[in-house]
């Protein structure tokens, strides 16, 4: 099995800052890239960032310059740093992997998500 566990999420103020972590584990051979996602009441899930394992990055419009994707690869992790939080970006954090399995099978991957809020 592949598991993905995110961690790090809370409530903030707008201009605080929030770091979010995720953690696969389980029967991986390797990550190609690994993404955070997130969905807010009422709306689709939607990219916020992604990052190949090669260090490539691309976010969404709304979080370009405010947050920054990372991930350590020899232990599996991927980080979101969160900074200038508005109250629109309140959502469910997901992480996502692209991964393969030890079993020399390529599938994406989801972790259970992190509750993000942004409210005075």
């Amino acid at each position: 099995q592949v598991q993905l566990v995110e961690s790090g999420g809370g409530l903030v103020q707008p201009g605080g800052s929030l770091r979010l972590y995720c953690a696969a584990s389980g029967s991986i051979f390797s990550i190609y890239a690994m993404g955070w996602y997130r969905q807010a009441p009422g709306k689709q899930r939607e990219l916020v960032a992604a990052i190949t394992s090669g260090g490539s990055t691309n976010y969404a419009d709304s979080v370009n310059g405010r947050f920054t994707i990372s991930r350590d690869n020899a232990k599996n992790t991927a980080y979101l740093q969160m900074n200038s939080l508005k109250p629109e970006d309140t959502a469910v954090y997901y992480c996502n992997a692209d991964v393969r399995s030890t079993y020399n099978r390529r599938g994406d991957y989801w972790g259970q998500g992190t509750q993000v809020t942004v409210s005075s």
